[in-house]
């Protein structure tokens, strides 16, 4: 059993906000909810708050809203095989350890039993972008070889992608994208397969996915590649093929709070007042799974954009799903966000 799985308790009076905490920090991606003694109340995984969010729970609310309240767990005398078995069979990445009183003494995870399984999705990593509000820096650099944290922001990409089994992956490149081929090549220093779409023209964020040299058997990942992100790729493959959808798009929770107070007006009367109303919303955050037959409706060698392709996927009656990122995130697209990343680099990926 992991060391550190006394890591991954959590008291049932905690907020929603303060385990998602807990998960990110304890790197287990499940919290075990317990009372005073210990005893077991419930778990909560990275999917259950992912599921919450979408509800439109608050992150304010108690955990225990949104636990799972009958969690399959194991007592210590269980032989790890046997658990493995239980894992595999019913599709769980963990399994509780718990006494004949009930109270929490381990945790078994699927990664504590087997390293990941290699998986044969492929990822698409667009990186043929100018660069063009980080000048002077991508002058001579494409963003994407920009070093954040001592390495180019799309090596710790691919670094953390291949955590989670994959090992296929397509460049999309433009900008400078000699300097791009000649720093990865073909992936064999990662242990990994790398190849390129060589975009002669400005393709938008989907087009260049015509050019794809071999059509993908299994759902495939397309990213941008000035993206820093730890997001969970073996949660989001698993989840959109559980949703049976032909598109998935990653959004992130965004608040806007109105500094003024709002005024609600009925009839040219006066009905309410709202004092600095926030508003949430879902944005786009550049991390797609699509389907193979979703490249039939992308045309061919010509400019087109993935918001494009959603708009167009729903037009013809086709489901898209959404995954809600709450790992660390950040676009870095400006000179503020390229400073604020090299300041947070150490603490989310040291």
């Amino acid at each position: 059993m992991k060391s550190n799985w006394k890591a991954s308790l959590v008291h049932k009076n905690k907020s929603i906000r303060s385990v998602i905490y807990s998960i990110d920090s304890n790197s287990l991606q499940i919290a075990l909810i317990v009372d005073e003694r210990g005893y077991l109340l419930g778990t909560v995984t990275d999917g259950d708050i992912r599921r919450a969010i979408l509800r439109g729970h608050s992150l304010e609310n108690e955990i225990t809203e949104i636990m799972n309240t009958t969690p399959t767990v194991m007592n210590p005398s269980r032989d790890k095989r046997e658990v493995l078995a239980i894992m595999r069979k019913r599709q769980f990445n963990h399994i509780p350890i718990v006494n004949y009183e009930g109270c929490v003494v381990g945790l078994e995870t699927i990664h504590s039993i087997v390293v990941p399984e290699a998986r044969a999705n492929r990822v698409v990593l667009m990186a043929g972008g100018l660069g063009s509000r980080l000048r002077p820096l991508t002058e001579d650099c494409p963003k994407p070889l920009l070093k954040v944290g001592g390495k180019p922001v799309l090596e710790t990409t691919i670094e953390n992608l291949i955590g989670y089994g994959l090992n296929k992956f397509t460049l999309t490149v433009n900008y400078r994208a000699d300097m791009l081929m000649d720093y990865f090549g073909d992936g064999s220093r990662w242990g990994v397969e790398i190849d390129y779409i060589i975009e002669e023209k400005r393709m938008g964020t989907a087009g260049a996915l015509s050019l794809l040299k071999t059509r993908p058997e299994e759902p495939f990942i397309v990213m941008n590649g000035d993206l820093l992100t730890k997001v969970n790729a073996a949660g989001l493959l698993d989840y959109h093929e559980g949703q049976k959808v032909d598109a998935t798009m990653c959004v992130r929770d965004y608040e806007i709070q109105v500094p003024y107070g709002v005024i609600n007006v009925d009839n040219e009367r006066l009905v309410g007042i709202v004092e600095k109303p926030v508003y949430r919303h879902f944005v786009n955050a550049g991390i797609y799974v699509l389907s193979p037959n979703v490249l039939d409706i992308i045309p061919e060698n010509e400019f087109y954009d993935m918001t494009t392709l959603f708009e167009d996927l729903v037009g013809r009656k086709q489901q898209a799903s959404v995954f809600p990122i709450r790992e660390y995130w950040l676009d870095i697209g400006r000179i503020e966000d390229y400073e604020r990343a090299n300041g947070e680099f150490a603490k989310v990926f040291g």
